[in-house]
């Protein structure tokens, strides 16, 4: 059978969340990497063919469907490879999609930040706003940490990882790991995991 294809940064959170996902459902070897650069002003035609709005990630199944975004194609993975990242039903299923929700919406935040923050002239107001969300969405978790110490490793729990991971990486004056203890020591304990220790983002 042939191999899977996903267009792939080292860099990117969303990347990341498929990468973990292959990583624990033991799917690595079904999966050709494509070095892909998606850079918002400059649409990218090789991603185009399998993706018109030329994001990453995006995966090519080896029946030849090509599939995006993140959620999609970890939800695919996991239903390929009988995983239980996605709780079926429940109040888990519904506190996963939440977490995931909450994630992916801080990471749009993020990436939004770290472009306004690039800006010649950046838009205080706006760099104001994205720095309110980023900590009213910590002090949410924060108040939620026994939830997240408790519950199982799922698609919610994932993306907030590659969320916090991204805000180390791309944010390191916040600091937000002084503020956020208990979160912290969540996140940490998290990141040990194997699929977390490979997948940590690299310049170049």
């Amino acid at each position: 059978m042939p191999k899977m294809k996903l267009h792939w940064s080292p860099k990117s959170p969303y990347v990341r969340k498929v990468m973990i996902c292959l990583h624990e459902l033991g799917m690595n070897d079904q999966v050709e990497n494509l070095r892909s650069v998606a850079a918002m002003l400059k649409p990218n035609a090789r991603i185009m063919q399998d993706n018109p709005l030329s994001k990453i990630p995006t995966l090519t199944t080896a029946d030849g469907i090509h599939l995006f975004d993140s959620l999609v194609i970890c939800e695919y993975l996991n239903d390929l490879g009988n995983g239980s990242l996605f709780p079926m039903s429940g109040p888990e299923k519904w506190r996963a999609l939440r977490w995931h929700a909450l994630g992916d919406g801080l990471l749009d935040a993020l990436i939004l930040w770290r472009n306004e923050r690039e800006r010649e002239q950046p838009l205080v107001a706006l760099m104001d706003a994205f720095e309110l969300k980023f900590n009213a969405s910590l002090q949410l978790l924060t108040s939620e940490i026994n939830e997240l110490s408790e519950s199982s490793f799922n698609i919610g729990t994932l993306t907030l990882g590659c969320a916090l991971g991204y805000a180390d990486y791309r944010f390191e004056s916040l600091e937000w790991q002084s503020k956020y203890v208990d979160l912290a020591k969540w996140y940490n304990q998290l990141s040990l995991r194997p699929s977390f220790q490979t997948t940590q983002p690299i310049d170049g």
